[in-house]
Formats: C-alpha cells, sequence, structure tokens
C-alpha cells in the first residue's frame, strides 16, 4: 500500500566530492497539502526535492514516500516525457490543463522556438496531468508574465496531494502554501502558517535570539575580569606562602606562613579561583547553544566603468522574424554609456530574441559586455566553473567575495557538482563584473534568486555607472534599477517594439 506522507528519518547526505554534507541527521513529516522550501542559493532546496523524490538516495538515515512521485524540475531544455501524451488525450483532466494554461497543440514539434515561460506551463500541465500522489516542483514561476502567474497559481491550488514547492515568488508562496521548511546549513527549520506569519516570527526569534547572544557576551566579559582578578590574588597568596624568600633563620615567619596553611586560606582563595573558572567555562558553553541564524554581510557597488562613446547601440529601424508566421518590428533603437532600460512584454513576445538580436550590434568589446541570458545550460555551466577554476586567487577571492555579498555560501558552491541555476546567475554577473562593463545585459534576472539575493542585486545595480538593459517580469525591480521602457506588444497578427 502506498505511503500517504512523507517522512526523513535522521537523513544525512553529502555529494561524494563535497567537503562537508548539505544535509546532516534531518527529520520531519509531511502530509496532504503544499508545503513550501525557502533557503539561500545553493543552501540545498533541489537537493531537498530531489531526495524526497528519490531521485538521489541518502547517505545515511532513511526516506519514506508515496509510491507515485512527479519531480518538476528547473529547467526547460527538454520536453517532459509525457508531453505528447497530453497533447493526445482527450479526457476532462488533460483538456482541462490544455484550456487552464493555454497550450497549443504544434508546441512539441516547435519545442526549441517556445519561450522558457511557454515551456514552464507545458512542464506544470505534464506535472499536474500525471495525478501525483507526491509532487516536487522546483521555481514554477520562473519566466511567466502576471497572466501566465495567474495560470499556474490556480492550477497548483487544484492539487489534493503532498506537495513541495520551491519558489522566489512571494505572492504564490503566502497563498499557496500552508506550512514551510527553511533549509539552513544548521538543518531544516519547519513552520505551520502562512509565508507572512512564519517569516515574522522566525524574525522576532532571531532579535531576541541576537539580544541574548550580546548579554550573554557581556557576562562571560565580566565573568574572565573577576576569574583574573581572583587568579591574581591567588597568585600574590601563592607568592607569600611561600618559604624561599625567607631567612631560613627567621622561624617567626615560617611559622605565620605555616599557621595559614594550617588554617586554609590560601585553599579558599585557590576554591574561590576554581569556582570562577567553572562559571565562565558555563557560560561559554551557554554562548555556544544560542541558536542565531547566520546573516550574510550583503550588498556589492558595481564596477563604475562606463563607455565614453556616444552610442553603445545605433541600430537602424527593422524587422525580426521570430517564427514562420512571426515578425517583430522595430524603430531606430539607441542606447546611451548611461542609459537604464527595461525590456518587457508578454512570454513569447520575442524578448530574448531581440536581446540575442542586439547583442551583434552592440558598440563595445566582448570584455566589457556582460550577458548573463535567460537559462544557463549545464554545459553551459561546466565552462563557467572551468573558467572560474583558471582565475587567479586575487581574481578568485574578489568573485567569491561578490557571490557572498549576493547572500549565498562562497565556500559551499564550488563543492557543488553543478551550481543550482541561482548560483551560477551570481558567478556569471561575478565574472562580469570582473571585466570593467560598459554594458550590463540580463535576460530575466531576479529568475532562480532568492529574496535577499534580489534585494542585494537591486541595491547593486541602482549604483552601477554603465548601461543596463534588462529583461523581466519583475515590475518592483525594474521600477527600481531602470528609467526608460522598452515594451513589445501585438500588432495585428504581428509585434512592434515601442520605445
Amino acid at each position: 500500500m502506498s505511503k500517504q506522507f512523507l517522512k526523513f528519518n535522521s537523513v544525512t547526505f553529502g555529494y561524494e566530492n563535497s567537503i562537508n554534507d548539505i544535509f546532516s541527521d534531518v527529520s520531519f513529516q509531511l502530509t496532504n497539502g503544499w508545503t513550501g522550501l525557502i533557503g539561500a542559493n545553493g543552501s540545498g532546496k533541489t537537493t531537498l526535492l530531489k531526495l524526497a523524490s528519490g531521485l538521489i538516495k541518502c547517505g545515511s538515515g532513511s526516506i519514506e514516500f508515496p509510491l507515485n512521485v512527479y519531480y518538476n524540475e528547473q529547467r526547460t531544455d527538454e520536453p517532459p516525457n509525457n508531453f505528447e501524451e497530453l497533447l493526445q488525450s482527450y479526457d476532462n483532466r488533460s483538456l482541462r490543463l490544455i484550456n487552464e494554461l493555454d497550450i497549443k497543440p504544434d508546441w512539441l514539434n516547435r519545442w526549441g522556438t517556445l519561450s522558457h515561460g511557454e515551456r514552464k506551463r507545458a512542464q506544470i500541465a505534464c506535472a499536474l496531468v500525471s495525478n501525483p500522489e507526491l509532487l516536487a516542483i522546483d521555481e514554477p514561476t520562473n519566466h511567466l508574465d502576471e497572466k501566465a502567474k495567474e495560470m499556474i497559481y490556480n492550477s497548483l491550488k487544484s492539487f489534493r496531494g503532498i506537495g513541495l514547492i520551491v519558489s522566489h515568488d512571494r505572492d504564490l508562496l503566502e497563498n499557496l502554501c500552508g506550512q514551510f521548511l527553511f533549509v539552513e546549513s544548521s538543518g531544516v527549520d519547519f513552520r505551520h502558517g502562512k509565508l507572512s506569519e512564519v517569516l515574522s516570527q522566525r524574525k522576532s526569534e532571531n532579535e531576541f535570539s541576537l539580544k541574548q547572544l550580546d548579554l550573554k557576551k557581556l557576562e562571560i566579559n565580566k565573568l574572565e575580569k573577576e576569574y583574573q582578578r581572583r587568579s591574581a590574588i591567588v597568585d600574590k597568596s601563592k607568592n607569600k606562602m611561600s618559604k624561599k624568600k625567607i631567612d631560613r633563620n627567621d622561624r617567626d615567619a615560617k611559622g605565620k606562613i605555616d599557621l595559614a596553611r594550617l588554617t586554609g586560606k590560601d585553599a579558599i582563595g585557590g576554591r574561590l579561583k576554581t569556582i570562577m573558572k567553572s562559571r565562565v567555562e558555563n557560560a561559554k558553553t551557554e554562548l555556544q547553544n544560542i541558536d542565531v541564524r547566520r546573516e550574510f554581510k550583503t550588498g556589492i557597488m558595481l564596477s563604475g566603468s562606463f563607455s565614453h562613446r556616444n552610442y553603445l547601440l545605433n541600430l537602424e529601424a527593422g524587422t525580426l522574424q521570430l517564427s514562420t508566421d512571426k515578425i517583430l518590428s522595430y524603430d531606430n533603437l539607441i542606447i546611451t554609456p548611461t542609459d537604464r532600460i527595461a525590456l518587457t512584454g508578454e512570454n513569447g513576445s520575442g524578448k530574448s530574441s531581440l536581446i540575442r538580436h542586439i547583442l551583434k550590434s552592440i558598440n563595445a568589446e566582448p570584455e566589457n559586455i556582460t550577458y548573463i541570458p535567460q537559462e544557463i545550460s549545464v554545459e553551459e555551466t561546466k565552462a563557467v566553473l572551468s573558467e572560474i577554476r583558471n582565475l587567479s586567487n586575487e581574481q578568485l577571492g574578489k568573485l567569491l567575495i561578490i557571490v557572498s555579498r549576493l547572500g549565498s555560501d562562497a565556500k559551499r558552491i564550488l563543492d557543488t557538482e553543478i551550481p543550482s541555476p541561482g548560483e551560477t546567475r551570481k558567478l556569471l554577473l561575478g565574472l562580469g563584473i570582473t571585466k570593467n562593463p560598459h554594458i550590463i545585459i540580463m535576460d530575466e534576472p531576479t529568475n532562480h534568486m532568492d529574496i535577499v539575493s534580489i534585494e542585494c542585486l537591486e541595491d547593486a545595480l541602482q549604483n552601477v555607472s554603465c548601461a543596463l538593459l534588462l529583461v523581466s517580469h519583475d515590475r518592483i525591480f525594474l521600477d527600481r534599477v531602470t528609467q526608460i521602457n522598452w515594451k513589445i506588444i501585438h500588432s495585428g497578427k504581428n509585434l512592434e517594439l515601442l520605445t
């Protein structure tokens, strides 16, 4: 009989080439309903999903889960295995999902031309149509515009099994999940409640712990001073009790020392010193037991370089063939060295295609262009790692500081076999910063990044001197870091870029 729960029993896991374990002695149990996984990039959220899905085995302990499990990964490189089956099905469940998520019958045959948002909708439909008892889903709203996000939310809300979801979308987590697993270097913290409630609770607890930490440090400081004072008294007493410097014929002085030893005055001082030493050691143990979550020092300043050319882009008006039946037209496109441009539009409107087209005409040396694409393949990730391993110690140190300032544990990144997509984006940004960029072009920069990382990236891009061209569906992010809006709209059967 299939189990109707997910249970981790003292689970420990570490990758073969890792120095430290990702998880150590983790235990929890989940039943029906959605559970959100929260944690910094690289903290192990995806690893936990794979453990829960049976895709990887734990090093020690055990994991109990239902028979029918579906893992929906972040990447959208390949169509899901059951996509063809979904498109050819005519049962009510399949037809409802195809309709709800606006899936077209030709998507399988032209997967390579689909936007990542369209691919993600197909992924979600294939996950739900299999009606799993346990659904583990990684970043379901990456690449999606507001309309598509609403489609995804409504579809996931109807799921009645055990749901595990990794997402940086606060609205989705707030409305979908009733409990959360916070994945941290110290382990897993399980909480019931809405996201806003548990975040506030954890913040209050950590603030209280920090106050307790400060008080305990003050106590230890006082105890250590008192211990040092008593040690000095005991040392002075020992010197007085010594007969070494007394004339051997001074019987009165020797008698007084013998009497003091007999009455135990020196022993009392020694006992008081021992007691104080014990109190110091106990206080230090209590200090170590105060649970305070590690918080990375965040905030980075990007390079202040910028181009001295009149234009970084001066592209004559033209058209771009997006597919056999879809054309994007645009007027003369200009980017000056200090422009901060947001490129927006619905999923499938050709934003990424336009970015790739623009890159061919940028008026800057390749080393002064920092481009981070929407998705980074496994092969590209390996190439990034190879480039990093060939950096000088100084360059590597700077890069890892940047990654750390973006809210991740820099030391853990290179321990993993393949960094998470969020970590890879941070590595690419770090490499780009070392080039003193004249323009930074990022396609969906907040995808795969945790909340802290997004806020750090906002702060960094607000202070940059070079030009920016950013594609995103995150309106708050764009409002904070850009000043010019390019928007792709439908114009009859085709598309038009408004600048």
